[in-house]
């Protein structure tokens, strides 16, 4: 008895002890959109607190297997939906699929990653929008809902409508997004956070702005429809009403297993966040006759992939360095087969992570994708532990130190001036005006620098020493870093106005870069020795861009590393170095409004620059042209053109000016 009484005791610890870890992971990830734990251990432990609580009829208050969701956090209004949103139980096996199934129809569907949002109609307008929030308690954001890409404001149908469906973001928009942001660190870490912050703004103009999109996948209720008790003939009336529904195939228990492959096939090009499938009964009145738990409903399930797992071993933990000072550990294990692709590295984020796993190098690990896209440790098998953690920076050798924030300890650079907080100068080194180098986009850039690959510029036309590497970078494979090194070898031949531009010398453009080398005829030598009387004497070049010139070459360092920049060129000279004395020597320009000739005002810029001229932003008593199609308008540059006496001319008279023929 007493034996019995000890083993509940140490189940019911358990219970504790993993109500508290699945909590806080959740919380986590749902209300501060960071990961404390891998998807793959959440589940695991997931499934044991179920089995734990299944086993001893001892359930906790505040347990994820009880809990829909949390309590929303924000100023948002809140309010409670007329009936509680459940979340779906879930299955990793085909058979329990076609068991569930049985001899009814079902309709198979996405499981979309996003917000669930339950939008309301009335008199066929659109009139509530209101997130699932808690499942008790949701967010109302109608305005938000109102300037979704895809959602209809009016509808023909004009009794009352309740429909639910996912708020989500596209990979193709996601990418968009972050591409437009320079700050690595201030990019979005996956759709589904930029999502749930999109839809939950006070200010609907930026969820406006990120094209967010709404797929229904459940009709609630639509006053006096028959719908021949068919789910199917639900989804082909609301797109009749003009609403975008979830991707779905109609199955049986025989074709099951065939259509679940089909979207397993889909994965990997499928534009739309998803973590996995939702089958549900055609049948309305068969599945609402089911009922529902405390937690599930019983009409539908939700199918997660049965991930692909291999056993793999550790070869090394690579420690990249980011700009924020953060060295983040990176799994390198001798390759394996998964879901088709070859994989040989997963993040592992943060010390904390390492440590749970007790993660050292030559240990037995089981490797798998999540969501079957995302490289990640299952387990640790032997479990030698965390040892060897680097003291020194990978990238500038500084000293180290371990910082714990909240719950999570990660390792940092002491280092202000580490190269890796340095990424911009070399994003703008191989920018289009610059080295023009394609394929380094700036979170190539921060990969390379964080792991050593470069240290400065002359280090990118090496590269070549880091093939293998390099081939099993996330998003590299052989086709991009061959295109990747033939891209640096075309840079390294260029001109040297470019060069100049690429070093990132404070208010030195290209613009600026191009009139010294004409002043100084391509004498880089006798440019980076000037005095400042000599370039205060360069048209464009006053006191603040001469003193910045200056302090930049007096320092030894610099001047190493430009040595050693110039070593790896060939500085070409060029036609448009030949035409500099051209038609516009001398003659400042400002262009405004729109254009009709050209593809856009920087085109009309480089031409000037290409004769002789510069192009500035503003209209003061120095500019000699304003060019504008619009001469008539009033707008703030037109009037200082005419305040000051500056022809005003269009782009018609720009063209006759620079002799152009244009096609």
């Amino acid at each position: 008895m007493a034996e019995q009484t000890s083993a509940i005791e140490n189940k019911t610890a358990r219970i504790r002890e993993l109500v508290d870890t699945l909590s806080a992971a959740g919380r986590a990830y749902y209300q501060e959109s960071r990961e404390i734990m891998s998807n793959f251990e959440y589940d695991r432990l997931y499934d044991e607190l179920a089995e734990l609580e299944k086993e001893t009829g001892i359930v906790f208050a505040g347990s994820p297997t009880q809990n829909v969701g949390y309590e929303v956090m924000s100023s948002l209004p809140k309010e409670r939906h007329e009936k509680p949103m459940l979340s779906l139980n879930k299955t990793k096996s085909v058979e329990e699929l076609q068991e569930w199934l049985g001899d009814q129809k079902g309709l198979l569907s996405w499981k979309m990653d996003g917000l669930t949002i339950v939008l309301t109609y009335e008199g066929g307008t659109l009139a509530k929008a209101v997130t699932r929030g808690s499942g008790e308690i949701g967010e109302v954001i109608t305005n938000n809902a109102k300037v979704f890409a895809n959602v209809p404001l009016n509808i023909g149908f004009t009794g009352q409508l309740i429909l639910r469906g996912e708020a989500v973001i596209r990979y193709s928009d996601f990418e968009k997004i972050n591409a437009q942001i320079e700050d690595v660190d201030a990019k979005y870490k996956n759709p589904r956070n930029l999502c749930s912050g999109s839809v939950r703004q006070l200010n609907n103009e930026i969820t406006a702005r990120r094209n967010v999109r709404f797929y229904a996948f459940s009709l609630v209720m639509a006053d006096g429809v028959d719908f021949g008790n068919s789910r199917k003939k639900q989804f082909e009336w609301l797109c009749s009403q003009g609403f975008e529904v979830v991707d779905y195939k109609e199955v049986t228990r025989d074709t099951l297993p065939g259509k679940v492959q089909e979207f397993s096939d889909a994965v990997s090009g499928n534009d739309i966040p998803s973590d996995g499938l939702v089958l549900l009964y055609d049948d309305i009145e068969y599945g609402q006759s089911l009922g529902r738990t405390a937690k599930f409903p019983r009409d539908s399930i939700a199918f997660k992939w049965m991930d692909e797992i291999q056993e793999t071993t550790l070869s090394y933990i690579e420690w990249s360095a980011s700009r924020t000072g953060l060295i983040n550990p990176v799994a390198v294990f001798e390759p394996v087969e998964l879901e088709g692709t070859t994989v040989s590295r997963a993040s592992v984020h943060n010390l904390s992570i390492m440590e749970a796993l007790e993660l050292g190098v030559g240990d037995k690990i089981t490797v798998y994708k999540a969501n079957m896209i995302i490289p990640q440790i299952a387990e640790n098998l032997t479990k030698s532990g965390v040892k060897d953690i680097p003291k020194h920076c990978p990238v500038c050798g500084a000293d180290t130190e371990i910082r714990q924030i909240n719950d999570v300890k990660s390792l940092y650079c002491t280092n202000p001036d580490c190269q890796a907080k340095k990424i911009k100068s070399f994003t703008l080194f191989a920018s289009r005006d610059a080295l023009n180098i394609g394929g380094l986009s700036e979170a190539t850039l921060e990969k390379m620098i964080g792991v050593g690959f470069i240290h400065e510029y002359a280090d990118i036309f090496h590269l070549d020493r880091y093939e293998q590497e390099i081939v099993t970078m996330d998003g590299f494979g052989q086709k991009s870093y061959d295109n990747l090194i033939a891209s640096v070898k075309k840079a390294s031949e260029t001109t040297l106005p470019r060069v100049v531009y690429s070093l990132g010398i404070s208010g030195i453009g290209l613009a600026n870069a191009k009139m010294l080398c004409r002043r100084f005829k391509n004498d880089f030598a006798a440019m980076r020795k000037a005095k400042k009387e000599e370039l205060v004497a360069v048209d464009g070049i006053g006191d603040v861009l001469a003193d910045a010139w200056i302090d930049f070459f007096s320092s030894e360092k610099n001047n190493e590393i430009v040595d050693h920049l110039l070593d790896e060129l060939t500085i070409e000279e060029t036609a448009e170095e030949e035409e500099a004395e051209g038609v516009f020597d001398g003659i400042s320009f400002v262009i405004t409004g729109s254009v009709e000739h050209f593809k856009n005002r920087k085109e009309i810029q480089e031409i000037i620059e290409q004769k002789g001229g510069k192009v500035t932003g503003s209209v003061t008593a120095k500019t000699n042209y304003l060019i504008n199609n619009d001469t008539a308008s009033s707008s703030s540059k037109n009037k200082k053109a005419k305040e000051l006496g500056i022809p005003i001319i269009s782009e018609q008279e720009f063209i006759e000016m620079a002799d152009l023929t244009m096609e």
